[in-house]
C-alpha cells in the first residue's frame, strides 16, 4: 500500500462529546452530536482480538499456511467468522460470486553469465500484470537509465531510446515518466525478447521507489514477458560486464468460487453503514496483519455491541469482503449489485485494512484531500475528522493516507458513497520523521512481513492494535448512532462498480 511521510500531529486535549457531522446531500449543515463510546471501547480489547488471530493462525495452519479466496483456509475463516456472530446473535448472510484468476505456474528471473544468481519471486522479482508467458535466456542492454543525482529517468519512454537495441537482448529499464506498457511496448517494437524494469531509486514521499516494483500492463497486448525488480538490483544488474539472464514465465487461469460474509444490526436501512474488512489472504501466507488485524477489530466491535445490547439508530452491516488481494473484488461485487436507490441508502463506509503493522503509523484516510489533494465523495472528510478528534482526545498522532484506490473502499467511493478508515501501513518505508513522531525504526517497511508467509500471528504490534481497535469501536458506535446523512454525492457512477481485476494492489508508472 502507498503511505506518505505528511503527517499530522494533534495535541492532547479534552475530548468534546460534540461531534460535528454533515447534514445533508450537496451543502453540509453542521450538528452536535454527543457520542460517548467509553463502554464499547472498554470492551472492545486487543486481547479478545488477539484471540481472533490467533484463531486464524490455526486456520492457516491447517491449511497449507494460507487463507486465500478460494482455498479452504478462506471456508474455515469464513466458518468461525459466521460462528462468532452467530453465537452473538447476528444473522449472517453469504453473498456468492467468481471470478477468473491468474495463477503463476513459473516465475523465474536469473543471471546465467557472468557466474549464476536466482532472484527471489516476490521479495526481489514480480511478474507484471497481464504479462506474456516465455521462457527468454539472452543477453541484457540497459535502456537510457539514470543511476546519478536525483535518478530522473525517462527510460525506455520513447522509440529512440532504443536506437541500435540488439534483436534478441533482454531489454533493461528504469521506472519513471511513463507508464509501464510504453516501455514495454517501446522495447517489444525494438525487438526485445523480455523486458526487465526496475525501481526508480529515487525519494517519493507517496511511493516505494526502491522495492520491487509490483506493476501493471493494464491490459493484454504485449507478447513479451515484464518483471518488475528492486533499484538495488537493477543497479547492480546495470553494472555487470557481459550480462546474460533468463526471464520465464508460465501461469493459467482458475476459475474462484468464493463469498462475502454479511451480518445486519438492527435500525435505519436507509442510513447503512457498512464496516468492512477483508478476509482473505494473500496465497504466499497467513495474513495476520493483512487483514486479520482489521477482522479482528470489526468483529470483535461487532461481538461487544450485541453483548452491550446496544441498538443502533442506524442499520451497521459488517462486512467481511473476499477476493481484495485478488483486486477488491469482492467489495465491488457488492457494491455492483446495489440499486440507485440501495446506494443512496448506504451513508458511508468504514474500512479497516491491516491496523497492527509491527512498525506503524496511525495513517488515517483524508478524506477532504486537504493534505494529499484527493478527497473522497461529500461526507468523506466528515469520517476523517471522526477519526481525527478521536485520536485527539488520547493525545495520539496521525497522519494522513489518500485514497489511492489499493483496499476494499474503491467501488464505494467511485460510487459517490463516503468512506475513511484507518490503516498502519504495509511495504512503504518509515522515515526519519515518522519514526521521531510514532515510535519504530526508520528505512525500515512498516510491515516487514507485507504479503509474505512470515506475517503470523507473531507479526503483530499489539499496542497499536488496542489503539487503532478503540477507534474503530468509535467511530462504529459514532455511525450507527447519529441520523444525520453523509451520504448524497453526485461523484461517482451511481450504478454499481465495474469489476476491475487486480485493481489497486499495481501500480501503472
Amino acid at each position: 500500500m502507498t503511505n506518505t511521510i505528511r503527517r499530522r500531529v494533534l495535541a492532547t486535549s479534552a475530548f468534546s462529546s460534540a461531534i460535528l457531522l454533515a447534514v445533508g446531500l450537496t451543502s453540509p449543515v453542521y450538528a452536535a452530536i454527543p457520542i460517548d463510546s467509553t463502554q464499547l471501547r472498554e470492551a472492545v480489547t486487543a486481547d479478545n482480538i488477539q484471540a481472533h488471530l490467533d484463531a486464524l493462525q490455526a486456520i492457516a495452519d491447517a491449511n497449507d499456511d494460507t487463507r486465500a479466496a478460494g482455498l479452504p483456509g478462506h471456508v474455515a475463516s469464513a466458518e468461525y467468522v459466521e460462528a462468532q456472530l452467530q453465537a452473538a446473535g447476528y444473522t449472517t448472510e453469504r453473498q456468492p460470486f467468481s471470478y477468473q484468476k491468474v495463477i503463476v505456474d513459473t516465475a523465474v528471473m536469473a543471471q546465467t553469465a557472468p557466474g549464476s544468481q536466482e532472484f527471489g519471486y516476490f521479495d526481489e522479482f514480480y511478474p507484471m500484470d497481464f504479462t506474456a508467458e516465455a521462457d527468454v535466456t539472452a543477453p541484457v542492454t540497459a535502456v537510457d537509465v539514470n543511476l546519478a543525482g536525483d535518478r530522473a529517468s525517462t527510460s525506455g519512454c520513447e522509440a529512440g531510446d532504443f536506437t541500435g537495441f540488439p534483436v534478441g537482448n533482454i531489454a533493461l529499464i528504469q521506472r519513471g515518466s511513463c507508464d509501464f506498457a510504453v516501455k514495454a511496448a517501446n522495447a517489444e517494437a525494438a525487438g526485445a525478447s523480455a523486458v526487465i524494469i526496475f525501481n526508480q531509486g529515487n525519494v517519493d514521499p507517496n511511493d516505494d521507489r526502491f522495492g520491487v516494483v509490483f506493476g501493471t500492463l493494464g491490459g493484454p497486448g504485449i507478447g513479451i514477458p515484464v518483471v518488475g525488480t528492486t533499484f538495488d538490483i537493477g543497479a547492480s544488474l546495470v553494472a555487470t560486464v557481459g550480462l546474460e539472464m533468463r526471464v520465464a514465465l508460465a501461469t493459467h487461469e482458475e476459475t474462484i468460487e468464493t463469498f462475502n460474509v454479511l451480518a445486519d444490526t438492527s435500525g435505519r436501512e436507509d442510513r447503512t453503514v457498512v464496516v468492512g474488512a477483508h478476509l482473505d489472504s494473500v496465497r504466499e501466507g497467513p495474513g495476520i496483519n493483512d487483514n486479520g488485524s482489521g477482522i479482528g477489530a470489526i468483529l470483535e466491535t461487532a461481538i461487544q455491541m450485541a453483548e452491550l445490547g446496544i441498538e443502533p439508530t442506524n442499520r451497521v452491516r459488517f462486512a467481511f469482503w473476499s477476493g481484495e488481494e485478488d483486486g477488491l473484488i469482492g467489495s465491488e461485487y457488492y457494491v455492483s449489485q446495489l440499486t440507485k436507490r440501495e446506494i443512496k441508502d448506504h451513508a458511508v463506509n468504514l474500512n479497516f485494512d491491516m491496523v497492527a503493522s509491527p512498525n506503524p503509523v496511525r495513517f488515517v484516510y483524508d478524506g477532504d484531500g486537504d493534505a494529499l489533494g484527493t478527497s473522497g465523495p461529500n461526507g468523506s472528510g466528515v469520517v476523517e475528522d471522526v477519526f481525527l478528534d478521536y485520536f485527539a482526545s488520547q493525545g495520539l498522532a496521525t497522519a494522513p493516507t489518500e485514497f489511492d484506490g489499493r483496499s476494499d473502499y474503491f467501488g464505494f467511493i467511485e460510487n459517490g458513497i463516503p468512506a475513511g478508515g484507518l490503516f498502519t501501513g504495509a511495504e512503504g518505508i518509515k522515515s526519519e520523521e515518522e519514526a521521531a513522531i510514532f515510535g519504530g525504526t526508520a528505512g525500515l517497511p512498516y510491515d516487514p512481513c507485507y504479503h509474505s508467509a512470515c506475517d503470523t500471528n507473531t507479526n503483530i504490534d499489539s499496542v497499536v492494535l488496542e489503539e487503532m481497535a478503540d477507534a474503530v469501536a468509535h467511530a462504529t458506535l459514532t455511525f450507527a448512532m447519529t441520523t444525520s446523512a453523509v451520504n448524497g454525492t453526485g461523484k461517482g457512477t451511481g450504478g454499481g462498480a465495474e469489476h476491475l481485476l487486480y485493481k489497486g494492489n499495481l501500480l501503472k508508472r
